[in-house]
């Protein structure tokens, strides 16, 4: 079964694949997370980011300068610690993640759009299911590009609800997947 999942997803992680190589490839694959992570928590200090990412604190200050230099990130001084600095996203960053979401999700309504209704609603049940899994296995995310459960992602989710009942000439709908940038 697992081998048969990790084939039937090689067409979902082309899309997400070929998004990214869009429209994000003004950063580097480790800079879109850390940019995905400052996103969700905004303000984050860099030993959380480091923690976040699973790379060391000098690393993780090291790709924030970039991302400093590359105009995605804005440092500030800690409210509590002005020793602390937090994160914040420029409006640079949020047009870029903005922009390969909306690539992405183009993709899938075209994809989905050849999927009958019944399929489309399996599928999102089926991811549904397995989201829930992943999570209940995992001590902390895979990655940080996943909602966490306090913190659920209602707005792509009632994007997911569109598309699952929409008709069969459904086709411009978007959908979200909760997985990779």
């Amino acid at each position: 079964m697992a081998a048969e999942v990790d084939v039937a997803a090689g067409a979902l992680l082309t899309v997400w694949d070929g998004a990214r190589e869009r429209t994000a490839n003004r950063i580097s694959t480790a800079q879109l997370r850390a940019v995905m992570l400052v996103e969700r928590q905004d303000g984050i200090n860099l030993r959380r980011l480091a923690a976040g990412l699973d790379m060391l604190l000098s690393s993780a200050s090291r790709l924030c300068d970039r991302l400093v230099a590359a105009g995605m990130l804005e440092r500030e001084p800690g409210r509590a610690d002005r020793r602390e600095i937090s994160l914040h996203l420029t409006a640079e960053a949020r047009s870029l993640l903005a922009e390969l979401r909306e690539d992405r999700r183009q993709h899938l309504a075209t994809i989905l759009a050849d999927m009958t209704p019944e399929g489309r609603a399996a599928l999102l049940r089926g991811l549904r299911e397995f989201d829930e899994a992943a999570r209940a296995r995992v001590v902390r995310p895979v990655s940080p590009l996943v909602p966490q459960p306090d913190e659920p992602d209602t707005g792509h989710l009632s994007e997911v609800r569109d598309v699952v009942d929409a008709p069969l000439s459904w086709s411009n709908g978007e959908t979200a997947v909760f997985r990779t940038a």
